[in-house]
C-alpha cells in the first residue's frame, strides 16, 4: 500500500495529474482523472530524498492530525473529525497537556504559530480561529474564501493550502488574500497539498494519501524535491491506511529537528532527511 501510494504520486508528477477532489479526504467518492491526463507522455521525475529515523515518540492514536507546530520543547497540534481540537502535547510521552474543542459545526484543519498567535483553519466553513498558544483561549476568528487544509507562514505572510495545487498567501493581520502560486513540476500542477511547514525559505507540504513531502519554492511554486517517507510506520499500525495517512510536519529551527506524524498514528518521528538522489 505504501509503495503504491508513492508510485501514485510519482505518476501524478510525471503526467501533471494535479487535483484530487477535496471530498476524497473526507470519505466521499473520488473521481477519475481525465483520459487526456492519463495518456499524457511522461516527463522526468523530481529528485527524491529519503530519511533516517532519529527518535520515536508516542502519539495519541485518536488524534486525526491536521496541523503540527513545535514550540518551547512541546508540540501544538490541531485535529479533525468531531469534536475537532487544538492542543498542547508533551513531546517525550505524547501526553495531551491541554486542549480546546471546536464547536461541532467545525472540522479542524491546519495550524501555524506566527508571533504570539496560534492560528487554525477549518475545512469547509471558511472560518479560521486565533488562539493564545499558552492557554489555548480563543482570541478571535476570521473568514476566508474556499476550503482550508494546511497552514504555515514565512514571517510576513500566511500560506494556506486548500487541497488543490494552489498555495494562497494571506495577510496575517487582516487575513485578506494577497496572492499565491501554483505548485508544479516542470510547469505541470501537482495538487492534494495538505499540511504545510516553512523550512529554510521553502514550503514543505504533505501530499494527501501519499507517503511524500514536497519541498516547494514559494516564489515560483516549483517542486525542488520529493521526500519519500515510505515505510515510516509499519504496516498494520493503523486501522485504515487510506484515511489514516501521513500528515503533520513540525520544525524546530533552533535545534534543526524535524518531526512528522500522521492521522491517528500511534507514533511521532524525529527524522533526518537524506541527500537527493
Amino acid at each position: 500500500m505504501r509503495s503504491r501510494r508513492l508510485a501514485g504520486l510519482a505518476a501524478g508528477l510525471a503526467v501533471g495529474a494535479a487535483l484530487a477532489p477535496a471530498a476524497w479526504a473526507h470519505g466521499q467518492t473520488p473521481q477519475t482523472a481525465p483520459a487526456a491526463a492519463q495518456q499524457a507522455a511522461p516527463i522526468a521525475r523530481p529528485p527524491r530524498q529519503g530519511y533516517e529515523i532519529v527518535a520515536t515518540y508516542p502519539h495519541d492514536p485518536t488524534a486525526f492530525t491536521q496541523g503540527l507546530v513545535f514550540r518551547n520543547g512541546e508540540l501544538l497540534e490541531s485535529t479533525g473529525r468531531y469534536p475537532s481540537t487544538v492542543r498542547r502535547v508533551r513531546l517525550e510521552d505524547g501526553a495531551v497537556l491541554m486542549k480546546r474543542e471546536l464547536d461541532t459545526a467545525f472540522f479542524g484543519e491546519g495550524l501555524t504559530l506566527i508571533g504570539d498567535r496560534l492560528i487554525s483553519l477549518t475545512w469547509q466553513n471558511g472560518r479560521g480561529f486565533v488562539w493564545d498558544p499558552d492557554t489555548l483561549e480563543p482570541e478571535g476568528s476570521f473568514d476566508y474564501a474556499g476550503e482550508g487544509w494546511g497552514l504555515t507562514h514565512d514571517g510576513t505572510r500566511l500560506i494556506l493550502s486548500d487541497g488543490t495545487a494552489r498555495l494562497r498567501f494571506l495577510d496575517p493581520t487582516t487575513f485578506a488574500e494577497t496572492g499565491g502560486v501554483t505548485v508544479n513540476w516542470q510547469g505541470r500542477p501537482v495538487g492534494r497539498l495538505n499540511e504545510l511547514e516553512f523550512i529554510d525559505g521553502e514550503v514543505w507540504a504533505n501530499v494527501w494519501q501519499t507517503d511524500a513531502i514536497l519541498r516547494i519554492d514559494p516564489a515560483t511554486g516549483n517542486i525542488l524535491s520529493v521526500i519519500d517517507l515510505s515505510g515510516l510506520l509499519a504496516a498494520g499500525e493503523v486501522a485504515d491506511p487510506n484515511d489514516e495517512v501521513l500528515n503533520g510536519i513540525a520544525w524546530d529551527p533552533a535545534t534543526r529537528r524535524l518531526f512528522v506524524t500522521g492521522k491517528n498514528w500511534p507514533k511521532l518521528f524525529e527524522i533526518r532527511v537524506t541527500q537527493p538522489r
